[in-house]
């Protein structure tokens, strides 16, 4: 056995010399990465002229990007990496020492070229790969930045600007946010207003539209997945939205058709601002600010017992409450401009416009869908039309029957009224009925009737509508 073992240090030793005389320089340290040999040729290639300057030394004070000392402490080689010294860039391959009973004595290091030209073929292919890799990341990112801000949402009515200048003092604050609001009326908008408007907006803002995934993947999305958690699990870690969206925004749309469980769960992320991920039993810190909207009356649920109490009211610290379509009426026409103007801009066709009668009958209509029907309404409008303008009767077929503000309806009248007094209680009647749908609002009860707004004024007057 001794025999064998001479042998070995032989080939060692042979093995070293060899690597010595090949490399461009050599250089060792013991077990606390102090530098204890280094040959002539790694001495030129740092610019000294004695050993003695170095020996020992600690290797990072002689070359501070060395990674000798991490290769002591862990006991692995590094086989093959790129060390930046002063103006210069080496290869070097960094290997452990043992003794004979295994533990590290030392590391040796070896610089294999001080010329990066023969790596150009590796290193260009790593370049290429990095490119790729950063424009991905950038795609990403961009994909996780807003799109909108406060100055994004349209209209000039009273409960628009009062909602704006809500949004635009609760983006100042980092407390939990909850948004009401039909469908459609734009509560994703209104979210990432508030969050373009915040000292997060640099970092990232993630939906979530928690009624579009199956319940038994909603912890997974949400918490992500750790490695091999489950049969079939991927062997890498899969971040949950909470991870994604760590120093930034995080938007739950439909909250209301969260799960009990599931809930239980995010009241501890935002009591505690930290989560395990599945089938981990590590906790993760996270900051993140919940904006939370829904259609659904929470309060309602709460009382049913479909949504716990105590997460309701954790997160109705900021309540905003966007009012439907059908209560903002004078919004319509800016709504309807900034439509057509997108959709001529996306098409390359013309600009339409709507005219004063077609304006008419799109105040006239409800609206349940809200902002999201009138904008596909105006669109297939404008696809089915060839005129330059869109006129009542091009809007007429596009607007759901039954749905539409009937001001022409009224009362029957008393019999042996002369004709001018039948006209008289007609328009007081469509008038009284204009006003009760605009919620008394004169501009677009005028536009809803098809006169001006000194016309209506003179009118409520005459008929006392006023009193």
């Amino acid at each position: 056995m001794s025999a064998y073992r001479d042998i070995q240090s032989t080939l060692v030793d042979s093995l070293f010399d060899v690597l010595e005389e090949m490399c461009e320089g050599a250089i060792s340290v013991d077990e606390k990465a102090r530098i204890v040999w280094i040959n002539s040729k790694y001495l030129t290639l740092l610019g000294f002229d004695n050993e003695d300057d170095v020996l020992g030394q600690n290797i990072e004070q002689v070359i501070p990007e060395s990674m000798l000392a991490h290769v002591v402490e862990t006991g692995r080689p590094i086989l093959l990496d790129i060390m930046h010294f002063n103006d210069r860039h080496f290869v070097v391959s960094r290997l452990p020492l043992h003794s004979d009973s295994g533990e590290v004595i030392g590391a040796v290091g070896f610089v294999l070229y001080d010329n990066l030209d023969y790596l150009k073929p590796l290193i260009s292919k790593f370049e290429i790969l990095q490119q790729r890799l950063s424009n991905a990341e950038a795609k990403l990112a961009a994909e996780r930045r807003t799109r909108y801000s406060i100055a994004n949402i349209i209209g000039r009515s009273a409960h628009i600007n009062d909602l704006k200048e809500k949004a635009r003092a609760i983006a100042r604050h980092t407390s939990p946010v909850l948004i009401l609001g039909e469908t459609g009326t734009g509560k994703e908008l209104l979210a990432q207003s508030i969050h373009s408007a915040s000292v997060r907006r640099h970092e990232p803002f993630v939906a979530v539209n928690v009624a579009a995934i199956p319940e038994s993947l909603l912890e997974a999305e949400f918490f992500g997945v750790s490695p091999g958690a489950y049969t079939g699990a991927d062997k890498r870690a899969a971040l949950g939205k909470f991870a994604l969206a760590n120093g930034g925004t995080l938007f739950l749309d439909e909250i209301g058709d969260m799960p009990l469980q599931l809930q239980a769960k995010l009241l501890r992320v935002l009591e505690e601002q930290e989560f395990e991920p599945v089938g981990s039993n590590r906790v993760e810190k996270v900051d993140v600010r919940i904006i939370a909207a829904t259609s659904q009356g929470l309060e309602e649920k709460v009382k049913q017992g479909g949504f716990r109490s105590d997460l309701y009211y954790r997160l109705n610290v900021l309540l905003l409450e966007v009012p439907p379509l059908r209560e903002r009426l004078e919004d319509i026409k800016p709504l309807s401009e900034y439509f057509l103007e997108t959709l001529a801009s996306r098409s390359g066709e013309a600009l339409k416009v709507i005219d004063r009668d077609g304006l008419a009958v799109l105040e006239s209509h409800s609206w349940p869908g809200n902002v999201r029907e009138l904008k596909n309404t105006l669109e297939r409008a404008c696809l089915m039309s060839t005129s330059e303008s869109l006129s009542a009767s091009g809007l007429r077929p596009f607007v759901p029957a039954g749905q539409g503000v009937a001001v022409s309806t009224v009362l029957p009248l008393e019999p042996g009224l002369s004709l001018p007094a039948r006209i008289a209680s007609i328009e007081r009647q469509a008038i009284s009925r204009a006003l009760e749908l605009t919620g008394g609002k004169k501009a677009p009860a005028a536009r809803m009737l098809g006169i001006s707004r000194s016309q209506l004024y003179d009118k409520i007057r005459d008929h006392r509508l006023s009193e």
